[in-house]
């Protein structure tokens, strides 16, 4: 009898790569964004980190000291949609907003999308790789080996917990300089901040995909922006 053969298929693409961050960037950084977000001390919502883009914050890689940061995150951008396959020539990617998050003690971030764009992407200032800071927690979209709606779950069920074909999530700890890239369809959150003396920082982004401004097909993407008619309201 022949050995059983298992092939994953359909992944869902997540890029991490580690960028350069020195002390004194890391730093003034950090100095800009707690400025940035003043006496505040969190969301409306109870328990949750401050995010900047709720607070008028999420045009962050136009100023300084982050423009040389966004710019390698794009560098980044563009290398993972390199990976998925996709042609250069035939698209145009666009850095839609950019927003800091910051979790003080026992802070989270709910389970959420960004339904607004195609690719998104964190950077990471702080953290020491043991996710005591709050981990980001990757949520899967389906369980498809479960093959029953709901064992995949656990609480004694047939299925071993936490088995890798079965896996309903996947974290990551921060690191200074740590980047990640996701589609920005997957859901995510951020488990809460149990280090009491330290602050969890990060820079978001949220890129959009477009056809390009010259050549390449419009069809199954939206025109470039520079195509675009804005429209007045109408007078009543």
């Amino acid at each position: 009898m022949g050995v059983l053969q298992l092939h994953q298929l359909f992944p869902t693409v997540v890029a991490t790569t580690q960028l350069p961050l020195d002390p004194l960037q890391q730093a003034s950084c950090m100095q800009a964004l707690l400025e940035l977000r003043g006496q505040a001390e969190g969301n409306p919502n109870e328990g949750c980190a401050w995010t900047g883009d709720l607070h008028g914050v999420w045009q962050l890689h136009q100023q300084q000291p982050f423009q040389a940061l966004a710019q390698l995150v794009v560098e980044q951008a563009w290398c993972y949609l390199d990976s998925l396959g996709f042609e250069r020539s035939q698209v145009a990617l666009h850095l839609q907003r950019c927003w800091p998050v910051i979790s003080d003690w026992d802070q989270a971030v709910g389970r959420h999308h960004h339904p607004n764009a195609h690719l998104s992407a964190v950077l990471y200032l702080t953290g020491n790789g043991s996710g005591e800071e709050g981990v980001l927690r990757l949520h899967a979209s389906d369980q498809p080996n479960e093959l029953v709606a709901g064992l995949a779950v656990g609480y004694g069920g047939p299925i071993a917990e936490g088995h890798p074909f079965n896996q309903a999530h996947w974290d990551l700890a921060p690191l200074p300089g740590l980047l990640v890239l996701f589609p920005s369809s997957l859901h995510h959150s951020v488990l809460p901040n149990d280090a009491p003396d330290e602050l969890r920082c990060s820079i978001s982004f949220d890129f959009v995909l477009t056809a390009p401004v010259q050549g390449g097909s419009p069809e199954y993407l939206a025109p470039h922006p520079r195509h675009w008619d804005s429209l007045d309201e109408p007078i009543a």
